[in-house]
């Protein structure tokens, strides 16, 4: 694996690491010169751009426990990768599952989709510049999202 497709993969798994862990002032830094999109009967639009309003979305969106957490884990696999080193962007897929398990919800599944991802290089790091998230399939997400 190439130095560039090791970082890229990183910053991925780094994206799930720090929503469990509850940080969403790291998720959302990770979006510093990107974004989050949507998509609606065509082409992915900007829903939430840079990290403010990244940071503002997970904070809407995401029912945190008393420890800080979420309660969750997501699993990201099944990551493909492509890179141009020579113009320092890249695309990638992947298929996450997310589980849950809270006082009051046993340990299950509670949502599986794929993301589809552009990145690029910025003074030699790599930065998500967007992520498409799909949702596939959906269980009980009442413990896990404020709407």
């Amino acid at each position: 694996m190439s130095d560039s497709a090791q970082a890229i993969t990183n910053l991925i798994y780094a994206y799930a690491e720090l929503l469990d862990a509850g940080d969403l002032d790291g998720v959302a830094a990770l979006f510093t010169h990107g974004r989050i999109c949507g998509v609606e009967n065509g082409p992915p639009e900007t829903l939430f751009a840079g990290p403010q309003r990244v940071r503002q979305m997970y904070e809407m969106a995401t029912r945190l426990y008393e420890d800080g957490t979420p309660k969750t884990k997501h699993n990201t696999s099944n990551v493909q990768l492509y890179v141009d080193d020579d113009a320092g962007t890249a695309r990638g897929k992947a298929y996450y599952t997310v589980t849950q398990a809270t006082p009051d919800l046993p340990l299950q599944i509670i949502v599986t989709g794929h993301y589809h991802d552009t990145f690029h290089r910025i003074d030699g790091q790599w930065w998500f510049d967007s992520r498409t998230m799909f949702v596939d399939q959906v269980g009980d997400v009442s413990q896990h999202l404020k709407f």
